[in-house]
């Protein structure tokens, strides 16, 4: 009695096994690296934060001399002169901090053109995915790319050449 109650103990958790959720891992920066689009895409906001980054370097460069003029000739100013060039100073300061935002920061024109240009090309692949865990009948498609959602990945579960020949790409 007891080894039938064992025997269909381990049947029906080998048949849940069986029967469990169909997965996949893909490694989605591995699969925007072989898209001659996302390369393009990339070069032309790196361009873009060169050109601005240039811009900022000339401005630091600006008030950093306008800093040492200042501490040169700050002995021989009245009083009423030194805080007009410490106003200056400062709203120089505060129009490179502003254009610093503009550029780079949170939803600035780096995260826009990055916007632009990267996401459709995210979207193309998504949607390359989504097909993908339709055709194959997938549940759940990790992407081992980001973060440390997948600690370990059988290589055999990497579906990013399927993703890509879904794509047309190689």
């Amino acid at each position: 009695m007891k080894k039938t109650i064992l025997f269909l103990t381990c049947f029906m958790i080998f048949s849940l096994v069986g029967s469990a959720q169909r997965w996949a891992v893909i490694d989605s920066k591995y699969i925007l690296g072989k898209l001659p689009e996302y390369k393009d895409a990339q070069k032309k906001l790196d361009q873009f934060s060169e050109q601005w980054q240039q811009e900022i370097d000339q401005k630091q460069a600006a008030l950093d001399k306008m800093y040492k003029d200042y501490d040169a000739e700050q002995v021989m100013l009245s009083d009423v002169l030194k805080k007009k060039r410490e106003d200056e100073l400062y709203n120089k300061e505060k129009e490179l901090r502003d254009l610093q935002k503009k550029h780079f920061g949170f939803e600035g024109d780096l995260f826009r053109k990055r916007q632009e240009l990267i996401k459709p090309i995210q979207d193309k692949v998504y949607n390359a995915v989504q097909k993908l865990a339709v055709e194959k009948q997938f549940d759940i498609i990790f992407d081992k790319s980001e973060g440390i959602t997948v600690i370990f990945a059988d290589p055999k579960l990497d579906r990013s050449e399927d993703v890509l020949r879904n794509m047309g790409v190689k």
